[in-house]
């Protein structure tokens, strides 16, 4: 007999494949081995107990006494917790002995390990079992499920993620890209039809159905069964109703685990009643949200703003929100099948548009403030707050643009949010909201000027020339109108902008002086600062002698104000106008400093400029594979982009003039190789390359697989300090100290603190 059925314990034998895992089962492996507690924690479906299974399959060699389970999803009263215990380790108990004294005389001085499955719905009963466990039988571990932390001494939680599921769309970025959820959709439709070979067509389609579905185990299990009788395009295209789809699951199973709907109600059962109108009313948001959101959204009378944040930590607890670090600020995230649960439960239409409108006015507020504060020290600070904010913008959007009566304060926040400054990415789409705003609201007003300069702007970064041509005759003739003074300047720039791209200098110049003076006069220092970029750019191409003081004049506004995403526009254009000077040197520092100015990712209009002209600047410097690499890489960002390269009519003819003389350098084999490896980088490639260091030269922070806080407790452990004065200089209890320290262990793969240390060291020097 094989020696593992020998061995006591009580664990049952799979009966479907194991799939995926293999990063959580190391991680769970390695904290097994340093703490007494360890409990899986995660949202309903997310596949906690077969990990737990698992898991404890795999380690039950190292325990005589065995590993036992037991199932406290089955136990409905707490006084019957402790005897269920008993009846799952199969011991025996005198009806007059209490069963808490007979579970820690039997089981003293054994070496076993007990897992407790499904605890959420008991949960301070079993942190008072296991408490007392851990204080009588210091030889017993504990393995537990629940879909919330115990809240016990000494508890070490690890949250259970979904199963990867890449967008198949999405371009690789590692070598080691698995798609588990996929894995786990094949083999489970070829254990519904007897056998599943998809076709490219259908692997693609599952591949989106995995991806939609978040990689939640259960919902993927649950769709592959549905390949009885749909195709994976049908189950596909009736996602957007997964409630009601997803429901012929494991008919042996307990019934809150038989579909997606009853596992949800389950979790939304184990809320408080204010937990769950918070739950419902942060499924109004989309992407992601923060607490200043939340508390502007979500109160009303029945949920005070003062209960807000309380309550957004019962959610992070009950695995239905999942907390993010971004920076500086912490941002709380659905997942989407979460989402569309708590839409469920959103009450009455009233109640439903209430919420959507009080969504827009806070996200109104929010982009009307980042324009005010655009040219500020919160410049970098605001590109990527309203970055992250996307999925909101857009659904505040739609509820200006969708909704009678509120597409005054669509197009508002349309010509707010992607005006000039803005704009640097996602230039269509932000074409097609100015568009509708526009159609939407056609009242004469100052705002609709500002729209229709945003919209001519980016109209012509993408080369839409006719387009761009009527914005400027509607927003000059509507300026007249009007006769406002800033709307005034802001239609001549626009027409100062579109003289430079058609290559009329002249006229470019003449009315970006006009606009120049006229914003000088108002005090506006954005709106100058684009005038005054507009018009040096001008003077540069032109060769007007006045194009370096502009620069000059144009950088040390910027620093004034200390804007840096304008600073890094003013250091491309010092670093454009050295170069037409033949002072190359001077011009590579200026275009290397532009690029160092920010995270890429939010400036991609603007490194896609630096790369060009570097690459210009590189092939005078004859150093000509590096040229063409860097070419490649700004060909690769304008076409992302969808804007025409690189804009203005002699700079198209400096990039010609530039591949021709790259082509002799390298011959058209060799130079053609080159432009397709630049091609190939990401975008925080590419920087690297042209600011000549490698991945591994960059700060350890960047670098880091860490949170911000985990970063701060590594610093602490190097310093030699214990879990417990971590705990008191950070301000936190030692167990949430002692929590990130074992987190930091598993995601360095180290054993010990002295290794944290030694790393630390090393990524100093």
């Amino acid at each position: 007999m094989d020696d593992s059925r020998r061995r006591p314990g009580n664990l049952p034998a799979d009966t479907t494949s194991f799939v995926g895992r293999r990063r959580e089962l190391t991680s769970a492996r390695a904290l097994l081995s340093r703490t007494r507690l360890l409990t899986l924690v995660g949202l309903g479906g997310i596949g906690k107990t077969r990990l737990a299974l698992r898991l404890a399959t795999e380690v039950q060699r190292s325990y005589p006494a065995g590993v036992w389970r037991v199932d406290v999803a089955a136990v409905e009263r707490a006084d019957l917790l402790e005897h269920a215990t008993l009846a799952g380790l199969d011991l025996e108990h005198a009806a007059a002995r209490p069963p808490l004294a007979a579970l820690t005389d039997q089981l003293y001085g054994r070496r076993l390990l007990l897992l407790l499955d499904n605890c959420e719905h008991l949960l301070d009963p079993c942190a008072l079992l296991v408490s007392r466990l851990l204080a009588a039988l210091p030889h017993l571990q504990l393995l537990v499920t629940s879909r919330q932390a115990l809240g016990v001494d000494g508890e070490c939680p690890l949250p259970v993620p979904p199963l990867a599921a890449p967008h198949p769309d999405r371009p690789r970025t590692g070598p080691d890209m698995p798609n588990e959820a996929l894995e786990l959709f094949v083999d489970r439709a070829a254990a519904a039809l007897g056998e599943f070979t998809p076709t490219q067509p259908q692997a693609h389609a599952a591949a989106l159905i995995c991806h939609l579905l978040e990689g939640i185990p259960l919902a993927v299990e649950l769709a592959a069964t549905r390949l009885r009788t749909l195709t994976c395009r049908q189950i596909l295209d009736r996602l957007d109703r997964r409630f009601d789809l997803l429901t012929q699951g494991n008919r042996a199973a307990p019934a809150r685990q038989q579909t997606l709907r009853a596992v949800l109600d389950w979790s939304f059962d184990l809320c408080t009643p204010q937990e769950r109108i918070l739950w419902t009313r942060l499924s109004a948001f989309a992407g992601s949200m923060d607490l200043e959101a939340a508390e502007a959204v979500c109160p009303d009378a029945q949920l005070p703003p003062a209960a807000v944040l309380d309550l957004v930590a019962g959610l992070i607890d009950k695995s239905v929100l999942i907390r993010e670090e971004h920076g500086a600020r912490v941002r709380y995230r659905m997942m989407e099948t979460i989402r569309q649960y708590g839409r469920l439960h959103l009450g009455e239409p009233d109640e439903r548009q209430a919420l959507r409108r009080r969504h827009r006015d806070h996200y109104l507020t929010l982009v009307l403030r980042a324009d005010h504060e655009w040219f500020t020290a919160q410049q970098a600070t605001w590109a990527c707050r309203l970055d992250q904010e996307r999925p909101n913008l857009r659904a505040a959007l739609d509820f200006c643009l969708d909704t009678p009566g509120e597409a005054g304060a669509g197009l508002r926040m349309a010509a707010a949010l992607w005006s000039p400054q803005l704009g640097a990415d996602h230039l269509e789409e932000n074409r097609l909201w100015l568009a509708r705003a526009l159609a939407a609201d056609t009242a004469r007003s100052p705002a609709r000027i500002a729209a229709l300069r945003a919209d001519g702007w980016l109209a012509l970064l993408v080369g839409a020339d006719e387009a761009a041509a009527a914005r400027v005759t509607e927003c000059r003739a509507l300026a007249a109108e009007l006769d406002e003074p800033r709307a005034s300047a802001q239609a001549e720039q626009l027409a100062g902008l579109a003289a430079l791209f058609a290559d009329d200098l002249a006229t470019g110049v003449q009315l970006l002086e006009d606009t120049l003076a006229r914003h000088r006069a108002d005090g506006d220092h954005g709106d100058a600062w684009s005038a005054l970029f507009l018009l040096g750019l001008a003077c540069c191409l032109a060769g007007d002698s006045r194009a370096r003081a502009l620069c000059q004049e144009g950088l040390e506004l910027c620093e004034r104000q200390q804007a840096q995403w304008a600073r890094s526009w003013a250091l491309w254009l010092s670093g454009l106008q050295e170069l037409l000077l033949g002072a190359t040197a001077a011009a590579a520092r200026r275009l290397q400093e532009s690029l160092r100015c920010g995270p890429p990712a939010h400036n991609r209009l603007g490194v896609a400029q630096c790369l060009e002209v570097l690459a210009w600047t590189r092939a005078q410097q004859d150093r000509a594979p590096e040229a063409a690499e860097l070419l490649g890489a700004a060909q690769s960002l304008w076409q992302q982009l969808g804007t025409r390269l690189p804009g203005v009519g002699r700079l198209l003819r400096h990039h010609t003039d530039c591949e021709a003389r790259l082509r002799r350098a390298l011959g058209d084999e060799a130079f053609t190789r080159s432009v397709q490896a630049g091609r190939a980088l990401a975008v925080e490639q590419a920087v690297d390359r042209a600011l000549e260091r490698t991945p591994g030269c960059r700060s350890a922070a960047t670098a880091s697989p860490l949170t911000g806080r985990e970063q701060q407790v590594v610093r602490l452990v190097a310093q030699g300090l214990t879990d417990k004065q971590i705990a008191a200089l950070l301000v936190v209890s030692p167990r949430t100290a002692q929590g990130h320290v074992q987190r930091i262990l598993v995601k360095l793969g180290f054993t010990s603190r002295t290794q944290i240390a030694t790393w630390t060291t090393r990524s100093q020097r």
